[in-house]
C-alpha cells in the first residue's frame, strides 16, 4: 500500500537526518541546554509573592505625593 502524501520539507528533513545522524544528538543536547532545567519552586513562589503591583501609568511615579508646584491629584481638582 502506498504511503500517504509527504511534503517536500518532510522528505528533506528525513533524508538530512539519515545522512547526518549526529543532527538528532545535537537537537537533544540543545534541548537539554535551553529547556530541560530544574526549577526551584520555593524560589519561584517567593518571587511571585514579592512582586510589587505595577501602577496604571508606569512613567509617573510620585512616591511622596504630587510634585511641588501642582495643585494636587485629579480627585482634588474635580471637587473644586
Amino acid at each position: 500500500m502506498p504511503r500517504s502524501y509527504e511534503s517536500d520539507h518532510t522528505k528533506f528533513i528525513r533524508e538530512l537526518k539519515q545522512k547526518n545522524p549526529q543532527i538528532e544528538e545535537g537537537q537533544i543536547r540543545g534541548r537539554a541546554l535551553l529547556w530541560d532545567k530544574q526549577i526551584d519552586r520555593e524560589a519561584m513562589q517567593r518571587f511571585r509573592e514579592s512582586r510589587v503591583p505595577q501602577p496604571a501609568y508606569v512613567y509617573q511615579n510620585y512616591v511622596g505625593g504630587p510634585p511641588p508646584g501642582t495643585s494636587g491629584s485629579a480627585q482634588e481638582k474635580s471637587k473644586g
